[in-house]
């Protein structure tokens, strides 16, 4: 799981994965920074649209012009420079990955239905 520790979305997925007992590893990009790789492999899956989190504060105090005009390539460059605005939490199961945490989603990966 990719998140920021004192997150409570990320805190609600955690706590469902520790209820079900299932293990996962977390990494927390906001202190260990973000893998452009694996960002960009995020934004393939899913487009930049739903991996760049615009609703949170960081990405609200940027300037007009720093919001203007943005494409992948900008949009992966804002999400290295401000890992706070990756869309949390991240869930890799292996065979996809899920973007945000709703427990009926979660409960489906669990059982090997894609999302």
């Amino acid at each position: 799981m990719y998140g920021i520790k004192n997150c409570d979305t990320v805190a609600k997925a955690r706590n469902f994965l520790d209820n079900e007992r299932r293990s996962y590893s977390f990494h927390d990009y906001k202190v260990s920074g973000v893998d452009e790789g694996k960002l960009r492999d995020w934004v393939a899956e899913h487009g930049w649209e739903t991996i760049l989190n615009r609703s949170g504060t960081t990405f609200k105090a940027l300037g007009a012009g720093d919001k203007a005009h943005i494409d992948e390539d900008k949009a992966v460059l804002l999400m290295m420079t401000n890992p706070s605005m990756i869309k949390r939490p991240i869930l890799d199961t292996g065979r996809e990955t899920i973007v945000g945490y709703k427990a009926t989603t979660y409960e489906n990966a669990l059982a090997g239905v894609k999302a």
